[in-house]
């Protein structure tokens, strides 16, 4: 069994920092102990103490993600009451690590799936179905509370909307475009709360237009009603 440090370990710490950025910015595949061994000045042997292979670091890395993720979401949900509110602030999550010139660590990694490690695999799966099951939840709770309109089940438009975001920031890197997902991200947002707001004018209009079938209706049975033979 690899010796493994205490969670306190600062330099353990350090290296989860560093590759942390280089998987933000590079990918899981695109670096190597010998890139955190120069930004640290430490030797590759020091890390081979703390992660005894680069599958290890990585199964760790997305843990260490998923766990910071969750308790963002927890303070999303402590500090905001509005689901409206939250779910800005999730999105938020994501543009705010786009400013940093980063990507999503778990969506840089899910790119490269079918080369990674199973356990970091596996470790990888945790952190979507942690945002999907908390989105479900949210649009869920906003739809009852008639804040947020759904044209589909909770889960399918969680899904749409983790898959939408993170696809976004990919494209948006690309261009070297922030504004490019926010945009995009205002978008999906206004189309889940505007659709409520706009159920309401329909629901008249549909009224509206029931009165004038049914008058349509009366007029041409009084039409008939005349031209009917005695």
């Amino acid at each position: 069994m690899p010796h493994e440090p205490p969670p306190a370990d600062p330099t353990r710490t350090r290296i989860l920092d560093v590759a942390e950025q280089l998987v933000q910015t590079r990918g899981f595949n695109g670096f190597s102990y010998a890139d955190i061994s120069a930004e640290l000045g430490i030797t590759k042997a020091s890390l081979h103490y703390h992660f005894a292979t680069k599958a290890e670091l990585g199964r760790t890395l997305v843990t260490r993600y998923t766990d910071g993720f969750g308790a963002a979401l927890e303070r999303i949900a402590t500090t905001f009451a509005d689901a409206r509110a939250q779910l800005r602030a999730y999105v938020e999550l994501y543009c705010s690590v786009l400013r940093e010139e980063r990507l999503c660590l778990c969506g840089m990694v899910a790119a490269e799936y079918a080369t990674l490690p199973h356990p970091m695999q596996a470790a990888l799966r945790v952190f979507f179905e942690l945002n999907e099951r908390w989105l479900t939840q949210l649009l869920e709770a906003g739809e009852r509370a008639g804040t947020l309109a759904l044209r589909t089940s909770g889960a399918e438009a969680a899904r749409m909307l983790v898959g939408a975001l993170e696809g976004e920031m990919l494209v948006a890197r690309a261009y070297g475009d922030p504004a490019r997902f926010s945009a995009a991200a205002e978008l999906l947002l206004t189309q889940l709360e505007d659709g409520h707001d706009r159920s309401a004018p329909a629901r008249v209009r549909g009224a509206r237009g029931a009165r004038r079938e049914a008058a349509r209706a009366k007029k041409a049975g009084t039409r008939r009603a005349r031209v009917r033979p005695a």
